[in-house]
């Protein structure tokens, strides 16, 4: 990684800890001459005026996040391709992907300014919303694509394709297609696997189907998954890692497929990934 002259800060709103922690670490970044870019949430707690949050990655060679995993995600979108490393700060609850602890975060800045950090990439995906063969709308997700229905709707029909090869017709409340890194999210809390975030694939995993015969599935990354949608979809709808989307219409389809870009993100130097799930999910505890 290049230099570090300037890094971004996008942070959780309503953090406690925001008001002490924010302008501390600005007036640590700029004893060090480095500028930081930041965000209207971290402009609260610094008592400054903030950039929308797609303005602060430019220009950084670094962005650090403070909040939780859902903060990741906003920032994930928020760089938007860019080869820029996330510094994810756990200021939340579980925090899969926010490894770093605000106890942490001096040091392991220092660490990352002298290039002795490690890198974590991971595999995107890229989503179509194609309406009578048109593309409508484009996204992209670190976790997961989700088509599901609204609380009070009635179980939906979705037609699903791997390449040109139909799965099945899933009725259920929804389908999700996840990455690696979103395995340990919506996927799991639905029955899906966990798999190790370097793994090739992506898992098409049903959520409450009405066929209880119908069990997650994963496929290379190298694959196109089409989900169409059938008969009444009103109340149905496609979201990207659970924070934005639309409403879908019958006989949409929604395309995923591997995303060209990789999210680097930086992690602590001895942790590894069956460390986090042990202390995450209470493994081996008695």
């Amino acid at each position: 990684m290049q230099a570090i002259k300037a890094v971004g800060i996008l942070s959780k709103p309503g953090l406690e800890c925001g008001y002490g922690l924010v302008p501390a670490l600005l007036d640590w970044l700029g004893a060090r001459s480095i500028e930081a870019r930041f965000d209207a949430e971290t402009g609260v707690y610094a008592g400054r005026p903030g950039l929308e949050r797609a303005e602060v990655p430019e220009g950084t060679q670094l962005v650090i996040v403070l909040g939780g995993d859902g903060t990741l995600l906003a920032a994930a979108r928020a760089v938007g391709g860019r080869q820029i490393p996330l510094f994810p700060v756990n200021l939340g609850g579980l925090g899969f992907l926010t490894a770093i602890t605000i106890d942490e975060i001096y040091a392991e800045l220092e660490r990352a300014f002298r290039g002795e950090h490690r890198i974590s990439r991971r595999k995107m995906i890229a989503c179509d919303l194609v309406r009578d063969d048109a593309v409508v709308a484009r996204y992209e997700a670190l976790n997961d694509v989700v088509v599901t229905k609204a609380a009070l709707a009635r179980m939906i029909d979705l037609d699903t394709y791997v390449d040109t090869h139909l799965v099945c017709t899933f009725k259920a409340d929804g389908l999700i297609v996840a990455t690696p890194t979103g395995s340990t999210a919506y996927s799991l809390s639905a029955g899906g696997p966990i798999m190790f975030p370097t793994v090739a694939a992506l898992i098409i995993t049903p959520i409450c189907p009405h066929m209880l015969t119908n069990r997650p599935v994963v496929v290379p990354d190298t694959s196109v998954i089409q989900l169409v949608c059938r008969g009444d979809v009103e109340d149905t709808y496609l979201t990207i890692d659970g924070q934005v989307g639309e409403p879908v219409r019958a006989g949409d389809r929604i395309v995923c497929r591997a995303s060209e870009h990789t999210l680097s993100l930086i992690r602590p130097p001895k942790q590894r990934f069956f460390d986090v799930l042990r202390a995450k999910l209470k493994w081996g505890e008695r």
